[in-house]
């Protein structure tokens, strides 16, 4: 008897089945046919990403080639045009290259576009602190001394990626107009800070026991047209007209200060 009920119990669930599936059949072939969409339409927009991402990907090698090859308009021009037709990713970076192509050819211009950089909240902090970085190297040894400090002294604190290199160059721009007081109090806070690179603090204490102790002397530079290099490079500071004592070493130029900055933050792979 009980197994008669079972078969009656699973045809009348087999005819429900069968109902619901005739019934409904228009819906479920659709669903059926929307997933297949879907899941074809996604592979399609993944593939094409990957194809833009590696195209775009060729494109930027080749500027950077014409970048070392000391092509800078060229390159320029190539960064240009990826930043406005390439993914994020590859658009900030070109970003970022192509106004480094400028500095080869006009610094001052360079050094605008870096504050543009900068300037952009749309733009993740350690890209736009590493662009306001490389404005700051640029204007060291070409802006006045009291006008690179009005500009970059409220960025010398903690939060700035580069807040221990940029008050050395703040301590060296107020050697330049003769204000040891002043470069003292840049130094100490390299010192105190255990966030800045240890040759940084070396420097730094070597510095500040000159500057306290008076042996460094400085004078504002006479006034001339700065002369940008053939290569771009940041040209050292001009030389002081006061003598120095004893050989006392000179306080490093900007470029000198470049060479041993903490390196920028590797920039993220951009998304393919």
């Amino acid at each position: 008897m009980s197994d008669f009920i079972r078969e009656v119990d699973e045809e009348y669930r087999r005819d429900r089945v069968v109902n619901f599936l005739t019934k409904h059949q228009l819906l479920l072939i659709g669903v059926a046919v929307a997933i297949i969409a879907g899941a074809g339409g996604y592979r399609f927009y993944v593939d094409h990403k990957v194809s833009v991402a590696e195209a775009t990907n060729v494109r930027y090698v080749a500027a950077l080639q014409l970048l070392r090859d000391g092509k800078s308009a060229e390159a320029q021009a190539a960064f240009d045009e990826i930043q406005h037709d390439a993914p994020a990713g590859y658009a900030q970076l070109a970003w970022i290259k192509a106004v480094e192509a400028l500095a080869l050819r006009d610094p001052i211009a360079a050094a605008k576009g870096f504050d543009a950089i900068a300037g952009d909240g749309s733009l993740d902090q350690g890209f736009r602190d590493t662009a306001r970085w490389r404005g700051a190297l640029i204007r060291a040894d070409r802006e006045p001394p009291e006008v690179f400090e009005k500009i970059y002294a409220p960025y010398a604190v903690d939060g700035f990626t580069y807040h221990a290199s940029l008050r050395e160059l703040l301590a060296l721009s107020a050697l330049k107009r003769g204000d040891n007081e002043a470069a003292g109090r840049w130094l100490d806070q390299i010192i105190i800070d255990p966030k800045a690179p240890s040759a940084l603090r070396g420097r730094a204490e070597g510095f500040l026991g000159l500057v306290a102790g008076g042996a460094v002397e400085t004078a504002p530079a006479k006034a001339q047209a700065p002369v940008a290099p053939a290569n771009g490079a940041t040209p050292a500071a001009p030389a002081s007209d006061a003598p120095v004592k004893n050989e006392t070493p000179t306080a490093p130029s900007a470029a000198a200060v470049k060479n041993e900055a903490p390196a920028a933050p590797a920039a993220a792979a951009p998304a393919k």
